[in-house]
């Protein structure tokens, strides 16, 4: 049996994967943003080991998510699946002055990793619209450019990728990965979506628990299971200390350096 804690999961793939995780067996801990969330995450998974409560869009929230998963953990693995898509009309401002999609979708993921004891895998969901995002660090936060939903989302999940790359480098005994769920018919995906959303959580609990030698590897980059390669930025450890420089200086918080 695995403890596993699974970020944004009251609902959409995060409680989908949840779901698989807890029908075999493994012990699942659940995040949501509010208290009413986190009812609604207790009754569609009952069987959930607890759940962890805290709007990861404010970097105070995101540290108090973590102090309230240290108390539960450790973990054997930690899915970083919470987010927010590409429909955002406007930039829309966080409590810490941050664009919104780059709190949930990077900061988030990136703090959760700096201050969670580190578990034996990690998983960070990313996109394949990562493939259109720029590295280029000077205005994550659009507040010189005019506001692009699209392509600030795309920034987003290749800062994911990134992300997940520079800790399987840094931390070398922690499997590190990153995956495309596809472009299925959630909230986030919109009704036409056209992937199977049954196929969405799979590759994601199989890299949090599976046995098999590509499950227990680290730095890829995946798709149903299935090696796929990724934007070029993503590779480059220049790049990766960018971000987590950004990062650390953001939150006043550096990924720890492995024995430390």
């Amino acid at each position: 049996m695995a403890r596993v804690l699974i970020t944004g999961s009251s609902d959409g793939l995060g409680l989908m994967a949840a779901e698989l995780l807890a029908a075999d067996g493994h012990a699942v801990t659940l995040h949501a943003r509010n208290e009413r969330r986190a009812a609604e995450a207790r009754a569609s998974l009952p069987g959930a080991q607890a759940v962890v409560v805290g709007d990861l869009s404010g970097i105070a929230a995101m540290r108090d998510v973590a102090e309230q998963a240290n108390a539960l953990g450790p973990y054997d693995a930690v899915i970083h699946n919470v987010g927010i898509g590409y429909r955002e009309p406007r930039r829309v401002e966080t409590v810490d002055g941050l664009a919104h999609v780059f709190a949930v979708n990077v900061l988030a993921p990136y703090l959760l990793t700096a201050l969670i004891t580190p578990p034996r895998r990690l998983v960070y969901l990313s996109s394949g619209m990562h493939q259109g995002g720029d590295p280029d660090l000077r205005d994550p936060q659009w507040t010189q450019r005019r506001w692009n939903g699209s392509q600030a989302y795309s920034d987003s999940k290749l800062f994911d990728t990134v992300l997940a790359f520079a800790v399987a480098r840094r931390w070398p005994a922690v499997a590190s990965n990153a995956v495309e769920p596809g472009w299925v018919p959630t909230k986030m995906g919109g009704k036409g979506a056209p992937d199977d959303l049954s196929l969405a959580p799979v590759t994601q609990v199989w890299l949090a628990v599976g046995d098999d030698p590509q499950a227990l590897g680290s730095g890829g980059y995946f798709y149903h299971r299935r090696a796929r390669g990724t934007h070029w930025a993503a590779q480059s450890a220049e790049v990766q200390d960018e971000l987590l420089d950004y990062c650390a200086d953001l939150t006043g918080t550096r990924l720890p350096t492995p024995g430390r």
